[in-house]
């Protein structure tokens, strides 16, 4: 059973100046937290109290940024397989991750977040077609990873549990699905999806407001419990104006369904981040 705290009033936000990291930004303001943004680059407006600049990797760089501050919530990572060459992408994720926790633990630090993925499962990025074993997916299901970035995430949530472990740090490894604003690119994906519903298999056609993935990065921060957990969160519908059954006959007719899905309901299990942080998205895509 978690425990679950006050939110902590001085935050380190790592890859500060990227889509969710801005969104956090803006959330922590207006909550009156205070936050300490790291960056490659600092682009000037980011609504943070102090800025550092340098890679979330370097050790001498995460410690300088760790003085007076309560949590972290690691964003910073290359976000795709094709970020990057393959040692790139996994290389470089890895040890920020590492150094970002082993910092944050050794300097007394007992919360953090970090950003997994929904491609932690492989799904999304496998050379051929992978239908997921049951529906709708959970964090448990089977690993069908064969790319760098999806194992870099599963490295990370190892990586997670044992920072617990060692230094009594809470880390929460929040799997997002694919993130952004209505506008920015949101509405864009939805029409190109209901054009091709194809296109969406791989990821379930779900995704998430930016601004609730800034919402359960900040929500998960209230887990105080020494503990690891990996948890998803999704929109509660997928992108397209499909009944969700209509498209697994059609897509994924041979996959097990475990419990109804109703509607568009999002063929994705956000139960855990209900129960462990009381998450649930509030930005649904307007119809």
């Amino acid at each position: 059973m978690s425990v679950v705290s006050e939110v902590p009033r001085r935050v380190l936000v790592t890859g500060a100046a990227g889509r969710i990291g801005r969104a956090v930004l803006d959330l922590l303001a207006v909550r009156g937290i205070e936050a300490t943004a790291l960056v490659l680059e600092d682009p000037g407006d980011l609504a943070a109290s102090r800025v550092v600049v340098g890679s979330a990797g370097d050790v001498k760089v995460v410690r300088s940024a760790l003085p007076g501050v309560d949590a972290v919530i690691h964003l910073a990572a290359r976000p795709a397989p094709t970020s990057g060459t393959p040692v790139e992408v996994f290389a470089d994720n890895t040890r920020a991750t590492f150094t970002v926790l082993e910092s944050a633990g050794a300097a007394g630090v007992r919360r953090a977040v970090i950003a997994s993925s929904y491609s932690a499962n492989g799904l999304p990025w496998t050379r051929e077609p992978v239908p997921p074993a049951y529906l709708p997916v959970d964090e448990r299901l089977p690993s069908a990873v064969e790319d760098p970035y999806a194992l870099s995430k599963q490295a990370d949530e190892l990586t997670a549990a044992m920072m617990a472990r060692r230094h009594g740090l809470t880390v929460v490894a929040v799997r997002y699905p694919f993130v952004g604003g209505v506008d920015e690119r949101l509405a864009a994906h939805a029409r190109l999806l209901t054009d091709d519903p194809a296109r969406g298999v791989r990821e379930l056609w779900s995704y998430l407001d930016v601004r609730d993935a800034a919402l359960a990065a900040l929500s998960a921060l209230a887990v105080d419990d020494g503990a690891a957990h990996v948890v998803l969160v999704a929109a509660p519908e997928t992108l397209v104006p499909y009944p969700t059954s209509e498209l697994l006959r059609r897509y994924l007719p041979d996959v097990p369904v475990r419990r109804p899905l109703p509607g568009r309901t999002v063929p994705i299990d956000t139960s855990a981040a209900a129960r462990l942080f009381g998450f649930a998205a509030r930005y649904p895509l307007p119809a």
